[in-house]
C-alpha cells in the first residue's frame, strides 16, 4: 500500500492536533496529512507540533464542519478529491442540569458532533465507494456506549455517532470502506479543561436546589479524580489512533483506556440495564469510599502500566 492521503478535522488543540502530528512524523512515511480547523487564525500550537513535517508531510486547510459548502471547497483542493482515511474529530462538549441547557445549545452541539460527520462522510463516501477502499474513522467515547450523569446531551450525540456508524459500516463493508469508532475515556485536553472550568462558574438557577447541589459537590468534585486518576493524554489516545489506521483488519470500535473498560463492561453483562444503573447510583450516592478506594487502585494500576 502507497502513501495514505488522511483528513483530520479539530486539528487546532487536543486530541486532532495529537493525531495529524503522530501521522505526519510516521518514520515509515506512510501517510500525507491534510490537518483541518475552522479558523485558522488557531494554527499556531499544530505549526509548532508539526516541526519539520509542515508543508512536507502536513499541510493545514481550513475546513467547518458545519458547512457543507466549506467542507466541499476543502474536499475539492486534494488531487483526485482523494482521502483515503477520515479522522472525524470535531467535537463539542456539554455538562450540567438538562433544566440549564438550552435547546439551541444542544442543537449546536448536535450540528457538529453528529451532523458534522454525517455531512464529511457524505461528501467522501461516493468517491471511497467508487475507488473500492477507505476507512472512516470516527473520534466517539466511552459516553457512545455509557451515559454518565450529567452528560445527557453529549452523551445523546455520541450515542447518536455510534448508531450512524454501526449502520454505515454494513454497507460501507461491501465497497472495501472500513468503519472505525475510537472510544476514548477522559482525556486531559484544553477542550475538556474549558467544559469544567465553565461549569464551575455556571447558572444553575434553572434547576431545583438538591439537584444544584448534587452538580456542585459531588459531579464536579468525583469528575476531577477521575481525570486525575484515569485520564489519558491527548498522545496516548493518538498512539492507538494510529494504530487503528495501521491495523489490516481495524475494528469497529476501539477503548483506547483499558482502565475505563469494567465500567462500560457492566452494561453488557446486563441486558436489562438495572446492573450499571444500580452501579453508578451506588457508587454515586452511596458508596463514596469504594469509589474513592477504586479510583486509587485503577491510578496504581495506570502508573505501572506505565512504567513498563
Amino acid at each position: 500500500m502507497g502513501t495514505r492521503r488522511v483528513l483530520v478535522t479539530g486539528c487546532s488543540s487536543g486530541i486532532g492536533l495529537a493525531v495529524a502530528a503522530r501521522l505526519a512524523k510516521d518514520e515509515l512515511r506512510r501517510f500525507k496529512v491534510v490537518a483541518t480547523m475552522r479558523d485558522l487564525g488557531k494554527r499556531g500550537p499544530l505549526e509548532k507540533a508539526a516541526g519539520d513535517s509542515l508543508n512536507k508531510t502536513l499541510e493545514i486547510k481550513q475546513l467547518d464542519a458545519c458547512s457543507e459548502s466549506s467542507i466541499r471547497e476543502c474536499v475539492n483542493s486534494l488531487p483526485d478529491r482523494r482521502v483515503d482515511v477520515l479522522v472525524n474529530n470535531a467535537g463539542l462538549g456539554m455538562i450540567g442540569p438538562l433544566e440549564c441547557q438550552s435547546i439551541d445549545a444542544m442543537k449546536e452541539l448536535f450540528d457538529t458532533n453528529f451532523f458534522g460527520l454525517a455531512r464529511l462522510v457524505k461528501e467522501v463516501l461516493p468517491d471511497m465507494k467508487r475507488r473500492q477502499s477507505g476507512h472512516i474513522v470516527v473520534m466517539s467515547s466511552v459516553m457512545g456506549t455509557q451515559g454518565l450523569l450529567f452528560n445527557d446531551v453529549y452523551s445523546a450525540s455520541k450515542f447518536a455517532v455510534e448508531g450512524f456508524c454501526e449502520s454505515l459500516a454494513v454497507q460501507a463493508l461491501k465497497f472495501n470502506i472500513k468503519t472505525t469508532l475510537v472510544e476514548p475515556g477522559p482525556v486531559v485536553t484544553e477542550f475538556e479543561r474549558k467544559v469544567y472550568e465553565d461549569a464551575e462558574s455556571m447558572d444553575l438557577s434553572g434547576t431545583d436546589k438538591e439537584t444544584a447541589k448534587i452538580f456542585r459537590e459531588i459531579y464536579l468534585p468525583y469528575s476531577k479524580k477521575i481525570f486525575a486518576s484515569l485520564g489519558q493524554t491527548p498522545e496516548e489516545v493518538a498512539e492507538q489512533t494510529v494504530k487503528v489506521i495501521t491495523d489490516k483488519e481495524p475494528p469497529l470500535r476501539h477503548q483506547t483506556n483499558r482502565l475505563y473498560m469494567p465500567m462500560t463492561a457492566l452494561k453488557h453483562a446486563d441486558p436489562t440495564g438495572r446492573l450499571p444503573l444500580d452501579s453508578f447510583y451506588k457508587m454515586t450516592f452511596k458508596h463514596d469510599k469504594v469509589f474513592n478506594a477504586t479510583l486509587a487502585m485503577l491510578h496504581l494500576l495506570k502508573r505501572i502500566g506505565g512504567k513498563k
